[in-house]
C-alpha cells in the first residue's frame, strides 16, 4: 500500500501531535521575544517619517488652497499641545474657512526656528506680524509665497533620537524635508 492511502484511512497519522504543537509555540514566542524590541523601534522611526510627511503634505495643501480661493492661508503650530492646524484668514471672505486640526503622536515634539531677517520681498500680503510663542503660523499668499513672518525651519523630534527637519526653500515657495546628515 502506499503511504497517501494509508494515511487517508487513518487520519491520525497525518495530524500534529499536542507536543509538536506547543513545541511550535514556543519557539514562535522566544523569536517573538528576540525580534520585538528591533521592530518597535522601526515602528517609531515610522511614525516620526509619517508625521513629517503629513506635516509636508498639509504645507502644500495649504499653498494650493491660498493661490486657488485668493486669500491668506495660515498653518499653525502649537508645540505645547503638539497640535497643528490649516485655515484661511478670517476677513478675507464670507464663507466658511474649513479649518482642519492634526495632533502630533505623543512620542513627537515639534518646534521651529524664527525667521532670520525680514527680506525684501514683502507686500501688502506679508505685512502679517510674526506670531512666536505659543502658537506660531506658516502663513501663505495668495500669490503663491511664504510670508517673511513664517519660520524658517520646523524640527520633529521623537525622543531623544531621531529628527526631521522641513526647511523653506530658498525660492520661499515651498517647505521641503532636508536630508538627515
Amino acid at each position: 500500500m502506499e503511504i497517501g492511502q494509508q494515511n487517508a484511512k487513518n487520519p491520525l497519522c497525518a495530524a500534529f501531535t499536542l507536543v509538536e504543537m506547543i513545541l511550535v509555540m514556543a519557539i514562535m514566542v522566544v523569536l517573538l521575544s528576540v525580534i520585538f524590541p528591533s521592530l518597535k523601534g522601526f515602528f517609531r522611526g515610522r511614525n516620526l517619517d509619517n508625521e513629517a510627511r503629513r506635516f509636508l503634505s498639509l504645507t502644500r495643501y495649504g499653498q494650493s488652497r491660498a493661490v486657488a480661493e485668493g486669500v491668506p492661508v495660515e498653518l499653525w503650530i502649537n508645540p505645547r499641545q503638539g497640535s497643528y492646524g490649516l485655515q484661511a484668514v478670517s476677513g478675507f471672505t464670507e464663507t466658511q474657512t474649513n479649518p482642519m486640526n492634526f495632533n502630533l503622536d505623543e512620542t513627537i515634539q515639534i518646534t521651529f526656528s524664527a525667521p532670520s531677517s525680514v527680506l525684501v520681498r514683502s507686500n501688502y500680503w506679508t505685512q502679517a506680524k510674526a506670531q512666536f510663542g505659543a502658537v506660531t503660523k506658516i502663513r501663505f499668499q495668495p500669490d503663491g509665497f511664504i510670508s517673511d513672518s513664517s519660520p524658517e525651519k520646523i524640527f520633529l523630534r521623537q525622543g531623544t533620537g531621531s529628527q526631521i527637519m522641513i526647511a523653506e526653500t530658498p525660492s520661499h515657495l515651498r517647505y521641503d524635508i532636508e536630508p538627515t546628515h
